[in-house]
C-alpha cells in the first residue's frame, strides 16, 4: 500500500490529500515551482477507503529510519529538510516519481537556486535515503544518477597577528570560547557541548565526546588558558549550587544514561562548561534544565569582532580551527599528530593545510624577493 505522503505531513500530520485527491499546495512554499501532478484516481480512492488505517506521516517514518541508524542531529535536520522540499516540489507520492522527476528537481536546485556541488550532493543523498531506507524501494535508476564532482577549496586561515586582533576585541565568555577553539582546535559544536568531566587540568588535555562522525578524541588544553578556565568553572559551579537549592540543576544526558544513573543529571561532573543563562522545562520529565550556550552567541560576537578588527578575510569561528592546524604545521609539528588532534579520519583531509603555509618544506620563495 502506498504511503500517505503530502507536504503538510511535515508539519501537521493531517489528512494527506485535499479535495478530489489533489495534494494541497502550501502558500509561499516551493510547491508552486514544481511541475503539476495529480494522483491517479485509483490511488486517491484507495487513500479515501483506508481512512484511519493509514500509516504514520512520512516525517515520522523518516525520523524512525534516521534514529535506527544513529544519525546525528544535524544530519537528521538536513535530511528532513531536503525530503520535505522534494515532496513539496513533486506534489505527489515519491513512489510515483522516476529518474526524470528527480533530475528535474536537482536541476532546479542548480539552475534556479544556484546550489553548490556539496549542496547538490547532500540533497541527492537525502532523497536516496528516502527511497531505500524509508520507502523500502530501490529503483534501478538510482544507480545511474550523476553525482556532482566536488571542487576542492582552500580554507581561510588567519595569521597569528590577525588572531590576536580578533581575540582582543572579544570579551567575557565568547572570548574564552574563541581562545579555547583556537588553542585546542575545536569545532564550535564541540566547544559549546563540553562538560566539566571532559576537562582534565592535571593531564593538560580535553576529551571531545561524540564529535563529528560520533567519534571521541583527545586534544590539548592550552596551559595559558587553564587559570582563566578554572575561574570560569568556579563561577559556573556557584550558579549550579544556586540551581540545586532552587530545585533545578538538571542537564540533558546522552542516550539512555539517565536510566542507568538517575541522579547524574544533577551532578557537577555532568554540567556544561558553558551553560545557558536561562532554564527550560523538559516536556516529558517536567525538570527545569539548563542547556549549553547556543552556538549563535559566539558566532554573533565573532562577526562583530571581525568587523571591529577591520579584517577583509571572510573569517568565521571555524577559521580559528583552520588557523590552529596551519600554525602547528608552521611550527614544525608532525602532520599525523595534527590529524589526531583535529579528529580527521583520513590524513588527506589534514594535508589541505599544507597548501596555505607561508613557509616550510612546501613554501616557495618568489624570484622577485
Amino acid at each position: 500500500m502506498l504511503l500517505p505522503i503530502a507536504p503538510r505531513h511535515f508539519t501537521t500530520g493531517r489528512a494527506p490529500f485535499g479535495p478530489r485527491g489533489r495534494v494541497p499546495l502550501v502558500r509561499g512554499s516551493a510547491a508552486a515551482e514544481g511541475p503539476d501532478g495529480t494522483l491517479p484516481t485509483q490511488l486517491a480512492a484507495r487513500s479515501s477507503r483506508c481512512g484511519a488505517q493509514m500509516q504514520p506521516p512520512l516525517r515520522d517514518l523518516v525520523e524512525r529510519a534516521l534514529a535506527a541508524r544513529h544519525y546525528s542531529a544535524r544530519t537528521r535536520k538536513s535530511y528532513h529538510g531536503w525530503i520535505a522540499r522534494y515532496v513539496r516540489y513533486q506534489r505527489r507520492d515519491p513512489r510515483l516519481c522516476g529518474a526524470d522527476e528527480l533530475r528535474h528537481f536537482l536541476n532546479h536546485l542548480v539552475t534556479r537556486r544556484r546550489a553548490s556541488a556539496s549542496t547538490h550532493q547532500q540533497a541527492l543523498c537525502a532523497i536516496v535515503f528516502l527511497y531505500r531506507r524509508v520507502l523500502g524501494v530501490d529503483p534501478p535508476w538510482l544507480e545511474n544518477l550523476e553525482r556532482p564532482a566536488r571542487v576542492p577549496r582552500l580554507p581561510v586561515v588567519l595569521t597569528r597577528n590577525e588572531v590576536r586582533l580578533l581575540l582582543d576585541r572579544l570579551h567575557g565568555t565568547p572570548r574564552l570560547m574563541a581562545r579555547l577553539i583556537y588553542g585546542a582546535g575545536l569545532r564550535v559544536s564541540e566547544c559549546v557541548a563540553l562538560r566539566v568531566k571532559d576537562v582534565d587540568f592535571d593531564a593538560g588535555h580535553i576529551v571531545v565526546r561524540q564529535g563529528k562522525g560520533r567519534k571521541d578524541r583527545i586534544t590539548l588544553l592550552p596551559r595559558s588558558l587553564a587559570p582563566e578556565l578554572r575561574q570560569h568553572l568556579e563561577r559556573v559551579r556557584r550558579q549550579h549550587s544556586i540551581d540545586l537549592r532552587a530545585g533545578s540543576g538538571f542537564v540533558e544526558l546522552p542516550a539512555a544514561l539517565r536510566l542507568k544513573y538517575p541522579n547524574a543529571s544533577r551532578e557537577w561532573a555532568w554540567q556544561w562548561v558553558f551553560p545557558a543563562t536561562r532554564h527550560y522545562v523538559h516536556a516529558l520529565s517536567g525538570e527545569r534544565r539548563r542547556h549549553h550556550l547556543h552556538e549563535t552567541v559566539l558566532q554573533r560576537a565573532f562577526r562583530a569582532a571581525v568587523r571591529a578588527a577591520g579584517l577583509t578575510k571572510p573569517a568565521t569561528c571555524h577559521t580559528l580551527r583552520h588557523s590552529f592546524a596551519t600554525h602547528l604545521l608552521e611550527a614544525g609539528y608532525d602532520i599525523r599528530t595534527i590529524q589526531e588532534l583535529l579528529g580527521h579520519r583520513d590524513v588527506a583531509t589534514t594535508m589541505i593545510y599544507t597548501h596555505v603555509l607561508n613557509r616550510g618544506p612546501l613554501g616557495v620563495r618568489s624570484p622577485l624577493d
